[in-house]
């Protein structure tokens, strides 16, 4: 099917919707958010972390783009990378408990929303008489994920918030995707994921739900490898998406 833009105009806002394929934002039920990239800018403080742990072990720090790179697939892959993927199980197994050590004292020092966030969450929570449900499903440990939507005002809106350790696999297996639609009742067809990387666009994929990429996250490039169903390039498009 060939690419489609929705192009939206405001006497302020003008936005660009690419449907990579088509679906009807009005019947999704249940939208599934990643947080890192998607919802939340933590970049500075993740970057922070990582180089704090690689002074601990005595290594030189890295690039805060190429650790915004490595961020994703959960804590413990984040930190083999930035070792370079070490053998020794006990040493990356040290580094890993430094590194969230540290991330868990520093996460919300440079932490904050992605301007519009707020605004486009709590329309998309209830637009057209549609009451939607939504959760986040994040490759971060559960504790700080929580803690951080706990902050930065969000709870109000997401009926779950699951990290990385709330299931036996992480993204993109589905198995967090699959226990959200049932706990709703949804169905897949009904139901959506928004992230910032192919490992979302993978996870719902995985778990036959419509996809959403945001492009100004951490990984857009990473979209080129799964392109998502829809693709929006600012928050305040979700919610002229489901508006």
């Amino acid at each position: 099917m060939p690419t489609k833009y929705l192009f939206i105009i405001y006497p302020e806002i003008s936005c660009m919707i690419k449907f990579n394929r088509q679906f009807d934002p009005g019947e999704i039920k249940l939208l599934i958010f990643d947080l890192d990239g998607t919802l939340i800018d933590s970049r500075l403080d993740l970057v922070h972390s990582v180089n704090a742990m690689l002074r601990h072990v005595g290594r030189p720090e890295l690039p805060g783009d190429v650790i915004a790179s490595y961020v994703g697939d959960g804590a413990p892959v984040l930190v083999r990378r930035a070792l370079g993927d070490p053998k020794d199980e006990k040493f990356l197994k040290e580094a890993l408990d430094y590194f969230l050590a540290y991330y868990r004292a520093h996460k919300l020092e440079h932490t904050h929303l992605y301007d519009g966030i707020k605004e486009s969450l709590a329309s998309i929570h209830n637009s057209n008489g549609i009451r939607r449900k939504m959760a986040i499903l994040s490759n971060k440990p559960v504790h700080p994920s929580r803690a951080i939507v706990e902050a930065l005002g969000l709870s109000r809106f997401f009926i779950h918030v699951y990290g990385g350790n709330s299931f036996p696999t992480k993204k993109p297996d589905p198995e967090g995707a699959r226990s959200l639609l049932k706990e709703v009742k949804a169905r897949p067809q009904d139901a959506l994921i928004v992230g910032d990387s192919s490992v979302d666009v993978l996870t719902g994929r995985n778990a036959g739900m419509w996809t959403c990429g945001v492009t100004y996250g951490f990984a857009p490039h990473t979209l080129c490898e799964a392109p998502p169903d829809v693709v929006v390039d600012e928050p305040k498009e979700l919610r002229k998406l489901f508006g």
